[in-house]
């Protein structure tokens, strides 16, 4: 489980295997490939390692933490 970190460093989302998840436990999309999609297959973010970005890359959105115990990812 990752951390979903945003350019201020507030945890906004994880990423629990394949699946994206708002803190709330919602899920609302998952990786495929080298992109997050949302929950319909629409590419909304880049991912390039860690970090996080536009689908054109030109924007940060933020990163993914190293992988963090379940019970802190809420």
């Amino acid at each position: 489980m990752r951390g979903l970190i945003d350019r201020k460093g507030e945890q906004f989302a994880y990423l629990d295997g394949v699946v994206l998840y708002t803190l709330d436990g919602e899920p609302t999309g998952r990786l495929e490939g080298e992109f997050i999609v949302d929950l319909g297959g629409r590419q909304i973010w880049r991912v390039i390692g860690d970090g996080v970005y536009t689908p054109d890359g030109s924007e940060s959105i933020g990163y993914f933490s190293s992988d963090i115990p379940a019970e802190y990812a809420r």
